[in-house]
């Protein structure tokens, strides 16, 4: 993986929490949760963990109501071939479409909504957790982490339709507060544009068109893994 990401499922919400999740809420955003989790999994083609976190997945949007041959189907094609992390990432990202489908279509459009912010937390924990080196910043991970302040944007102008949803209104006051570390900087690099300077622990794009110091990243960082905490735990 270009990023250098190391393997540790430690890091993971581990699949026996599935049945600690007893609230539509907790379903939702974990549901997104594991979702990324596979992706990771995938990521380094680990099979057998792959089917254990895509019976999680099945677990869970039963929770929520969602027809049980959406992730029934991509099991069974799966379990008869193994071999290709690719083939299970497609058929799993489709169910995810689906099953996004089925709850705007069946009005449930805040279960879809915490869902996405799940996974999007997920992400950028995995990507901070485990990828991003404070000691030793690598500017394509840096650049990846610093182009979550427009996912963010996005996600937060998504949100705002169901603020009808405490749970919604709840998170996307945590996320908000997120923002305010991303709004302290402005990306105006190219991609191959981006040095490091150690001895003042400064990233910054030639003609010094941006800085992002390593305290705000880091400030990211724990807060975003207090926030993650918050949603992994039942």
């Amino acid at each position: 993986n270009r990023l250098g990401a190391t393997y540790s499922n430690a890091i993971l919400n581990p699949a026996s929490n599935k049945d600690l999740y007893l609230s539509i809420s907790k379903a939702s955003i974990n549901t997104g949760i594991y979702g990324v989790d596979l992706g990771y999994l995938k990521m380094f083609g680990v099979g057998q963990e792959m089917i254990e976190y895509m019976m999680t997945i099945r677990s869970m949007s039963n929770k929520l109501g969602i027809p049980d041959s959406y992730l029934s189907d991509p099991i069974k094609s799966i379990e008869s071939d193994m071999s290709d992390p690719d083939t299970i990432m497609a058929l799993m990202n489709n169910a995810y479409y689906k099953i996004e489908d089925h709850l705007r279509t069946g009005g449930r459009e805040s279960t879809a909504g915490l869902m996405v912010m799940g996974g999007w937390v997920e992400a950028l924990y995995i990507a901070t957790q485990l990828i991003y080196n404070p000691e030793k910043p690598d500017p394509q991970v840096v650049l990846r982490i610093a182009e979550q302040k427009y996912t963010l944007t996005s996600l937060l102008s998504f949100l705002k339709n169901y603020y009808d949803d405490p749970v919604v209104v709840y998170y996307t006051k945590k996320l908000k507060y997120l923002k305010n570390y991303f709004d302290t900087f402005d990306i105006y690099f190219r991609k191959g544009d981006l040095e490091i300077d150690t001895a003042k622990q400064v990233l910054r794009a030639s003609g010094s068109e941006i800085t992002i110091n390593v305290e705000t990243l880091n400030e990211i960082r724990d807060y975003v893994s207090k926030l993650r905490t918050e949603l992994v735990t039942p």
